[in-house]
């Protein structure tokens, strides 16, 4: 019953009030601090009309929270020694100020922003020293990069340790290096062998020449083989610069890949070595089949020329070569002395010359152009005894429909 329910006294406690408001809006029993502001929303709670409501009001420069609660009639309400009974609905009003939870909030505010700060220098230091460690593997690989730049010294190696993408880094940096030392070493080596080779035909072209100085001394006969030999001297040294210049250009080609018929590039070949073999009553036989291949042609022609031209110079006279063309694959057979088993692994090095072609003309140079081209050109070139005796070079080149 009304009468057993507990007592509301009204009072001041950190700030916080209670209220009593009865049916029609008035204050029956006010805050000892003051009374509260009555609302539209307080009545309606008063009257009836709303349940309990929970918001934010302002009483003059101050925030609060209040907490309004319907009653009934027959509520008690007021101290036990002065309590009053309600007889018609009210409301209660519970008001607490915010100004405790605003320090609070402002206290909270400061220490998160302090905790954030510092969390962004932290932050901050700790990027800088992981970059730092990062970079200086970078760094490594920059200071080699520019040391080799003003030494070009392609000895130098870095550390290859971690498998991490820095160690990557490196090794793919040492292969670099390693790669171009050998391409040094190569060029290197291919002027000492071009002027070696050079050597021998310019000593020529010198004697013959101051000889010719005496030209009023010399009778015909040798004054015509004078001239006969600088006429050969100056061909092999035209024959050497052209054939150095095709070993340089490499894979810079001038022309570009093109699709062709290879017997019929082959079939052109033999009709202008065939001209030269009868010279020496040597003939020159095709056995071709259609096929088509992809490629620069000028630099095959070349090739396969230089295989014809071989297989011309080792020819005795009245002999006969034999080319054939099927599916890619070149075939070129002669029938001179043939190839010794210790020449085999040389014949395409550049400058190689077995012993028995030192006294031949020649720059050491064919096969070594024969073997550049066909690696370019994604092909093979193999050279063995052919059955019967003289030399057999297959020369094999992919084909396309």
């Amino acid at each position: 019953s009304a009468a057993n329910r507990p007592s509301v006294e009204a009072h001041d406690n950190a700030g916080a009030a209670l209220q009593v408001v009865g049916f029609d809006g008035s204050v029956v029993l006010a805050a000892p601090g003051g009374q509260i502001p009555v609302d539209a929303t307080v009545k309606r709670v008063a009257a009836g009309q709303a349940t309990a409501t929970f918001e934010t009001i302002e009483i003059g420069e101050t925030a609060y929270r209040q907490l309004i609660i319907p009653l009934s009639a027959g509520e008690v309400i007021g101290p036990r020694s002065e309590f009053q009974i309600l007889t018609r609905s009210g409301a209660l009003q519970l008001v607490v100020p915010l100004v405790g939870v605003n320090k609070q909030l402002h206290r909270l505010g400061s220490t998160l922003l302090f905790v954030a700060g510092g969390g962004i220098v932290i932050a901050i230091l700790l990027g800088l020293l992981v970059a730092r460690t990062a970079i200086r593997p970078l760094d490594e690989v920059a200071e080699a990069v520019e040391e080799l730049a003003e030494t070009t010294d392609m000895t130098r190696r870095l550390d290859e340790r971690g498998t991490d993408e820095l160690g990557r880094l490196r090794r793919a940096f040492n292969q670099l290096l390693g790669a171009l030392e050998r391409s040094q070493d190569q060029q290197r080596q291919l002027v000492l062998d071009a002027s070696h080779e050079l050597r021998t035909p310019l000593t020529s072209l010198r004697t013959n020449t101051e000889v010719l100085r005496r030209v009023d001394e010399l009778d015909p006969t040798t004054r015509e083989q004078l001239l006969d030999d600088v006429l050969t001297q100056l061909g092999e040294l035209t024959t050497l610069v052209g054939d150095l210049a095709e070993l340089a250009r490499g894979e810079h080609h001038v022309e570009a890949p093109s699709r062709f018929r290879l017997d019929q590039l082959v079939d052109d070949l033999v009709s202008v070595a065939a001209t030269h073999g009868r010279t020496r009553d040597v003939e020159i036989s095709l056995d071709a089949s259609e096929c088509w291949v992809h490629g620069h042609r000028e630099r095959l022609g070349r090739a396969i020329g230089n295989l014809i031209d071989n297989a011309l110079k080792w020819s005795p006279e009245g002999a006969l070569v034999e080319v054939s063309v099927d599916r890619g694959v070149v075939t070129v057979r002669d029938h001179g002395p043939g190839i010794a088993d210790e020449d085999l692994s040389k014949i395409f090095d550049r400058f190689y010359r077995s012993p028995a072609a030192r006294a031949l003309p020649g720059s050491g140079l064919g096969l070594a152009i024969v073997a550049q081209v066909v690696a370019e050109e994604s092909g093979t070139i193999a050279a063995s005894a052919a059955p019967g005796g003289g030399a057999l070079l297959r020369l094999e080149i992919p084909t396309v429909s």
